[in-house]
């Protein structure tokens, strides 16, 4: 069996130089070289997204959750197209047309490092395909809104053209054609609409590269990719009409927003209330969707919780969570979304309060 190669181990990094190297327009030639060797074996429009993914997973670099998203679309990929009997196909194909095209750093020495990590990226994807579901990989949606509710933050809303069957409270892999190969990990803000839509809520991080350009670059008219969504541990228990009390950080509150629309579209008797967290007012991004199913719905309660505005009511100073257990009541079902310190924080505070560890619903990390 090949040996690993560490990240940092110099063949590996000369490996990951000389993928960036790689011009998108390589993946044509990925796609001729791989007819060439198994005709028909992948579609012509698909082979971008093949190149690209498997690219990102030779040379590493993503972080455990990220990869995550990006096996899931490629194992999702292999399982639909039946492509795990041509495995070695795909992968000689990939590593002959990185080698065209990255002359002259291809060197002797690259082709071990390559060969070792397209051993563990087969692996990985093989791992992947056996835990994934039938059903299609990915979904073009395009672009019919970008709004930037603050410097940081944009609600992207797209237009499906096969519907995308996912529910409240999941989350599902995002692509932008900006940047191939890089699969980012964000939860619908909505339960499914009749007209098709889904709202996306990213926040722009330092070092995101994807959620950068989602936020500041992507307009409308563009097209995104989504992956298969995934259950994270924040669906609602359809058998449960319990009370909910759901705590939300910046953008965690996205999926919460989406529950809210799913109690909304069938009621059944159940109270919500929703704690909204963010430094000061001006940071409560999504205030006009809000205050539209606050007035709508007479079962709703909806609290901002304000950590650094002195001209907030009292009631309303204080983390999401300190306020949240202020609201709490009871018998209600916990959903928190938000910050790692917030979710890290949560679960020991409530438990310490007595409430049932059954009744707390986190969302569950996305790592391989």
């Amino acid at each position: 069996m090949p040996t690993a190669i560490d990240d940092d181990h110099p063949a590996h990094v000369d490996l990951a130089a000389a993928w960036e190297s790689v011009d998108v327009r390589a993946a044509a030639d990925f796609w001729c070289t791989l007819e060439d060797r198994r005709p028909g074996l992948l579609p012509h429009r698909d082979a971008p997204l093949f190149f690209t993914g498997l690219g990102r997973l030779l040379v590493g670099g993503d972080d455990p959750a990220n990869r995550a998203a990006l096996l899931r679309v490629l194992g999702h990929a292999y399982r639909h197209f039946d492509l795990l009997t041509h495995a070695t196909t795909i992968g000689d194909a990939l590593l002959a047309t990185v080698a065209r095209h990255t002359r002259p750093l291809w060197k002797p020495q690259l082709t071990i490092a390559a060969e070792r990590a397209l051993y563990r990226t087969t692996h990985a994807i093989r791992r992947a395909a056996a835990q994934a579901g039938d059903g299609r990989a990915w979904w073009h949606v395009e672009v019919i809104g970008h709004d930037r509710p603050s410097s940081d933050i944009a609600i992207l809303t797209v237009r499906q053209w096969r519907r995308l069957p996912f529910q409240p409270g999941q989350t599902l892999p995002v692509c932008t054609p900006r940047l191939p190969g890089h699969w980012r990990w964000l939860s619908p803000a909505n339960a499914p609409r009749a007209d098709g839509t889904v709202e996306l809520h990213v926040r722009a991080v330092p070092a995101g590269t994807v959620s950068h350009r989602l936020a500041h670059e992507v307009r409308p008219g563009e097209l995104l990719w989504l992956g298969p969504p995934v259950d994270t541990g924040l669906s609602l228990d359809l058998a449960s009409t319990n009370d909910l009390l759901l705590v939300a950080g910046g953008t965690g509150l996205a999926p919460l927003r989406a529950l809210v629309e799913q109690v909304a579209a069938a009621p059944d008797g159940r109270r919500v209330t929703l704690i909204v967290g963010a430094r000061t007012f001006t940071d409560l991004y999504d205030a006009i969707a809000l205050d539209k199913l606050q007035c709508a719905h007479d079962w709703l309660t909806i609290v901002p919780a304000l950590s650094d505005d002195p001209c907030a009511e009292p009631a309303e100073q204080g983390d999401a969570l300190t306020i949240a257990l202020g609201h709490h009541r009871p018998g209600q079902d916990i959903y928190l979304c938000g910050p790692p310190a917030m979710l890290a924080d949560a679960r020991p505070r409530l438990c310490a309060l007595g409430i049932p560890a059954a009744r707390i619903h986190l969302p569950k990390g996305l790592t391989c």
